[in-house]
């Protein structure tokens, strides 16, 4: 697996438990305990799912600056024959 399809693999699983936590906490059946484990493990999985985010935010914005930095020639009809 290439690492843009695991980082998007890690990504949709990390968000997928994060709304599963937030179900959880949201519907009040867990113990003090228990929410403050799944609170935690909701902060670390924002965390790495951020960074996931800012890595491709990075790679978004060296992308336009590399499209910005070629030029385009003008197309001549006559050289293509």
């Amino acid at each position: 697996m290439s690492r843009k399809k695991a980082d998007l693999s890690q990504f949709e699983q990390s968000l997928s438990e994060l709304e599963q936590i937030v179900q959880q906490l949201e519907h009040g059946e867990l113990s003090l305990d228990q929410a403050l484990q799944q609170f935690e493990r909701g902060i670390t999985l924002a965390r790495h799912s951020q960074q996931l985010l800012q890595g491709a935010e990075q790679k978004v914005q060296l992308l336009m600056q590399q499209q910005q930095q070629e030029s385009l020639l003008p197309f001549d009809a006559e050289q293509g024959d």
